[in-house]
């Protein structure tokens, strides 16, 4: 008996020490995504997604997939699970039209079981105001995740970030939050980044604190009350290590054990792991979520597996989730399109072709930029084919016009390819503005595609219309475009003389938002490549919202001519198909159209040609060092010389 005693208590000390193991390893998930931008359908194009059945169509994304997902897992995991958001939700389907009145993101984020999220730039898209206006609109809907950001800072002595401030104060939104599951103890905080904040022009007066210092402050306070520090960072990712502000936070930043992060789209298929912190990124749109397995055991953090999970159609969607967003496109309808004389998926084209967006010259960047002029055209009574120009930047068009299995483009495809921005008069879209620039200035704003586009990022690509131009990208910077020529393949082209002397005014017409960046960009280029918008006679403007473009002379105040309507108002130029009235897009923009052309040399005289004075002081500074360096040589030869005798 005392045998059988002794066996018992061992067997039962075994169990106990066996538990206290597992008690003491934890095994954790996080499910992340970044930058969904209100894309709740799978594209493109929006028909040819089914959610409700699978391995029938080419689409990515949709929510409700994204929806089956996360309850798989939690279902699957044996810890607890958290889902987590790296910031812009916002923006980028006919579905933001409504974020004020209906916050119809964050509703679907809390039904599909997010715990937190972070602001990104294209949260401030609708300025303070609307940001707070959204923020106030989600406080009828359950269960919404804890929205975060921990670097937004007030202003002052500016009004018109109040309602905003009162929303933080009221803690619609935190600088951190603390989540328990499961015993396990999450400290999470938001951040904004460097490049977001320059990126978010219409969140002023909001400005944004140093991210780094920042993040050091969250991690003084949060590491006594939490196992595991995550940031959720809008800062992002770059090949060049030194611009990856992400990976750049984790070195200078001890103690932070997840970063996830958002704003460059970046695709990763792995972590990256630095200063024992891990950073993970899942592309954009809702294309990819990642699942991160980790283990904490006696407060130290390990990862056991990562899937970046692709949302394709092998993933059936949730029912109720779909559901849901169908209850939003009939609003979107009811509430916002028929004004417009539009629906959600109406036949607006028909196409043979994809237009897609590239870092060079693309069909799709010409046809915008053409549907930009065409409308300018509409509206000017003065329209010259030889001094109008229109141009937009690739950070603006958002999506690809693909042709999908049926060639037919709907309004909710179309609208996708320039879905951001607000106007002046409160209604979403980015209103138009025209401006007058000399041919010297208009070098200028091409030397943005030739000089800062390199340095900055594929968003400050251009796409023109109404001139093409040649560059020599072995030539110095900001002075890179060799020839201009002004006109379209309708007319014709002709040489433009871009001289100092020449002060002939081009009439340039642009979003507002990328007419924001003249000064950003003469400010980046010490004023090399300063741009003064004018009226039609040459006065500088004094704002930039004095040059809107009305778009309906016949009412009263100014009718904005809208971005996004652009391309709606051009289709009606075409011929319609051959069985129907739905206009189909011209053969032409089957493939780019040839107005960007590179032509790289490093002939001496091309080097120089029409050069402006940026390219002479470089010579002059050249010729110098080179008369400095022959005067040195023959200084010292001579003196050898005179040694010798």
């Amino acid at each position: 008996m005392t045998g059988f005693i002794k066996y018992l208590v061992i067997l039962m000390s075994a169990f106990i020490c066996f538990n206290t193991a597992n008690a003491a390893k934890r095994e954790i998930s996080i499910i992340h995504t970044n930058d969904l931008h209100s894309h709740f359908l799978g594209f493109s194009p929006n028909q040819d997604y089914t959610p409700e059945t699978v391995q029938d169509d080419d689409t990515i994304g949709g929510f409700a997939r994204i929806a089956t997902m996360i309850k798989k897992i939690k279902t699957q995991s044996h810890g607890p699970v958290l889902v987590l958001d790296g910031g812009d939700f916002l923006m980028g389907s006919f579905f933001h039209m409504l974020a004020r009145e209906k916050a119809f993101e964050i509703e679907l984020l809390g039904k599909m079981g997010y715990d937190a999220v972070t602001l990104g730039n294209h949260e401030f898209d609708l300025k303070p105001k609307g940001l707070a206006q959204i923020l106030d609109a989600a406080q009828t809907h359950d269960n919404q995740p804890a929205i975060l950001l921990s670097n937004m800072v007030f202003s002052q002595e500016s009004a018109e970030d109040d309602s905003l401030e009162q929303a933080f104060a009221k803690g619609w939104v935190k600088p951190y939050t603390i989540i328990e599951k499961d015993g396990v103890k999450f400290g999470i905080f938001g951040l904004m980044g460097l490049d977001a904040a320059e990126k978010a022009p219409f969140s002023k007066p909001v400005s944004f604190s140093d991210p780094v210092a920042t993040a050091q402050k969250m991690v003084a306070i949060l590491k006594d009350k939490a196992d595991i520090i995550i940031c959720l960072s809008h800062s992002g990712l770059n090949p060049d290590k030194t611009k990856s502000e992400d990976e750049l936070l984790a070195q200078q930043v001890d103690g932070i054990d997840v970063i996830i992060s958002g704003h460059t789209h970046t695709r990763l298929e792995a972590p990256i792991t630095v200063n024992n912190t891990l950073i993970v990124q899942t592309w954009e749109y809702g294309k990819q979520m990642g699942h991160i397995q980790l283990t904490l055991e006696n407060q130290r953090v390990q990862v056991a597996n990562y899937q970046a999970i692709p949302i394709d159609d092998q993933i059936p969607g949730d029912p109720q989730i779909s559901g849901l967003i169908k209850t939003y496109e009939d609003q979107v309808d009811q509430e916002i399109l028929k004004d417009h004389g539009l629906f959600f998926r109406k036949i607006v084209a028909k196409t043979d072709f994809d237009l897609k967006l590239d870092t060079k010259e693309s069909a799709l960047g010409n046809f915008i930029a053409d549907s930009i002029r065409f409308v300018r055209k509409q509206t000017a009574t003065d329209f010259n084919p030889f001094a109008d120009v229109a141009i937009i930047s690739n950070g603006v068009i958002r999506d690809n016009l693909l042709k999908g299995q049926t060639n037919s483009i709907q309004a909710c495809d179309l609208f996708r390819a320039l879905p951001l921005g607000i106007g002046l008069d409160g209604s979403l879209g980015y209103p138009l503005i025209s401006m007058y620039i000399t041919p010297l200035e208009l070098k200028k704003g091409f030397e943005v595609l030739t000089s800062i586009y390199p340095a900055k990022g594929p968003d400050y690509f251009l796409q023109i219309a109404g001139a093409k131009f040649t560059y020599n990208p072995r030539r110095i910077m900001f002075d890179r475009v060799t020839e201009i020529w002004t006109g379209d393949e309708e007319n014709g082209y002709k040489r433009l003389d871009f001289s100092r002397s020449n002060k002939t005014l081009i009439r340039v017409t642009a979003d507002i938002y990328n007419s924001t960046f003249l000064k950003v960009i003469g400010g980046y280029t010490y004023n090399i490549l300063e741009i003064i918008p004018k009226d039609k006679n040459g006065v500088p403007l004094e704002t930039l919202s004095s040059a809107v473009i009305d778009g309906d002379k016949t009412k009263d105040g100014i009718q904005e001519l809208k971005e996004w309507k652009t391309p709606f108002e051009y289709l009606q130029s075409f011929e319609n198909t051959a069985n129907g009235d739905i206009p189909k897009i011209p053969s032409r923009y089957a493939q780019p159209l040839g107005r960007i052309i590179a032509e790289p040399s490093l002939n001496p005289v091309n080097l120089v040609r029409n050069g402006t004075w940026v390219t002479w002081t470089a010579v002059g500074i050249l010729g110098l060092c080179l008369c400095l360096v022959l005067a040195f040589i023959l200084f010292v030869r001579k003196k050898f010389t005179s040694k010798g005798k």
